[in-house]
């Protein structure tokens, strides 16, 4: 069967009835587009789990902020169609707002049933500084898992805390989902791959290397004993270009996600820092 591009949610539900009924398992990659490499990997791990692959194209307003770029966000989907096409996608689901939430709905949780991940995982890294956006992430996911009823779900560990957040959302509502977490693509320099590249100029760009480069610097050091989170704090700050405006560098462990003073296994190491007016982040797990 030729690739269905749809927009419509019952368009969707027709195909996995089918394909339930046919005892096939569903993997689903959300994305909001202006696809790269970085999906294109989980779009590959997703054919090698699952019988069938949904990718779904929707950037999502309710994970915006009021000053955030949702209107400039990049928007691709002739790109995208012919990408998916080029993996074997089955459906690309690329639905308006309004068929997500409905017609004339204010997107504010006065009118609309929001997801609420624990306060305790989210006032923190992008969270601290994006207040509302895991609900609307944890929302819109949600969402797409009651559309798609997929077996497994691919997310880039780029995107630390949303895969922490979604794992345990799974867990905690008892949805029937295997959650697979895929590791960070980077260009071969190092930087890691995301969709707000696009906006960097070309010094930003060789600026936003030392992102990557001080998180390389911390797992040196950590594999040469040095647990001490100050002491790798430190040297990672010092590593980074003097023009970059650093939001958070923190350690975390990954298991409970509490912050920690001491680097050891399964600690997260993550990053957020703007340069010029693009917000990248990045991250290592020890």
């Amino acid at each position: 069967m030729d690739m269905l591009l749809a927009n419509k949610i019952e368009n969707v539900k027709e195909n996995i009835k089918n394909w339930k009924k046919e005892g096939l398992t569903i993997g689903l990659v959300p994305t909001m587009g202006a696809l790269h490499k970085g999906h294109m990997s989980l779009i590959k791990k997703a054919k090698e789990t699952a019988d069938k692959v949904v990718v779904s194209i929707f950037v999502n307003p309710i994970q915006f902020g009021p000053n955030e770029d949702f209107e400039k966000y990049p928007r691709t989907l002739e790109s995208d169609v012919n990408i998916c096409q080029s993996l074997g996608v089955d459906i690309i689901f690329a639905p308006a707002p309004n068929e997500m939430y409905g017609e004339n709905t204010l997107l504010s949780n006065n009118n609309l049933t929001y997801v609420c991940p624990p306060y305790n995982v989210v006032d923190m890294l992008c969270g601290k500084s994006r207040p509302g956006h895991f609900d609307g992430v944890a929302t819109v996911v949600l969402k797409l898992f009651n559309i798609v009823q997929p077996d497994f779900a691919f997310f880039g560990q780029k995107d630390a805390q949303q895969l922490f957040i979604l794992k345990k959302m799974v867990k905690d509502l008892n949805i029937n989902i295997k959650i697979i977490g895929c590791p960070i693509v980077r260009e071969k320099d190092g930087l890691a791959i995301s969709s707000r590249n696009i906006y960097l100029s070309e010094a930003e760009r060789k600026k936003a290397l030392s992102i990557s480069q001080a998180l390389n610097k911390i797992e040196q050091l950590y594999k040469q004993g040095i647990s001490s989170v100050d002491i790798l704090f430190d040297t990672a700050v010092s590593i980074l270009d003097k023009d970059i405006d650093l939001e958070y560098l923190e350690f975390i462990n990954y298991d409970t996600f509490i912050r920690t003073q001491k680097a050891e296994k399964n600690t997260l190491v993550a990053i957020a820092a703007r340069v010029g007016n693009t917000r990248l982040i990045d991250n290592i797990i020890l």
